[in-house]
């Protein structure tokens, strides 16, 4: 609410990020953004773990992805996520606050999860678990070298595809779709 309205913009969303993490500054939330962009949500399930401010879930639902749920650990990110869904009439977006254990028996087509390396890595098979017969996932939250390369080796042991990477000032965001 701070930056001057953008009407020309495709998709204006507005995120009061308070305490939580996710505004599309930052080069992680930048490239997750620019993957939900270039890829056909439309009419897609659609999780986003570690939501932070619940961008990539409104940008993701503004483009048509439903039904959109969004999960964090931590209650301010979680209470602010609830704020900038309505804010930006995205409202029949479910957010919870939790961490991967949440996940149960739904399946989704779509997950994303820009969170840190060691994090990713502990939940990746349960993703994989949640995630449809050619389900993407998106991932970011690390760094090049050794980082990626773990990521890479814990994906193609759980069953999941290296489609591509993104870097932007050294963090990398990755796309997978299940074998």
């Amino acid at each position: 609410p701070f930056h001057p309205a953008m009407p020309e913009s495709e998709y204006e969303i507005i995120i009061e990020p308070k305490m939580s993490f996710g505004t599309a500054h930052h080069a992680t939330t930048f490239q997750m953004a620019q993957y939900v962009m270039e890829t056909d949500v439309k009419g897609k399930s659609l999780l986003d773990m570690g939501s932070g401010t619940g961008v990539l879930a409104i940008l993701a639902r503004m483009r048509g992805a439903t039904p959109v749920t969004a999960i964090d650990n931590d209650e301010w990110a979680y209470r602010n996520a609830l704020e900038n869904v309505e804010h930006n009439h995205c409202t029949d977006i479910k957010v919870f606050l939790g961490d991967a254990s949440l996940l149960g028996p739904e399946n989704y087509d779509i997950i994303l999860a820009n969170i840190n390396r060691n994090i990713l890595l502990n939940d990746i098979p349960t993703y994989v678990k949640c995630l449809n017969h050619k389900g993407l996932l998106f991932m970011s939250g690390f760094y090049e070298g050794n980082d990626l390369e773990a990521i890479r080796k814990c994906c193609a042991a759980n069953g999941m595809e290296y489609v591509s990477h993104k870097v932007k000032d050294q963090w990398v965001a990755v796309k997978f779709i299940k074998a």
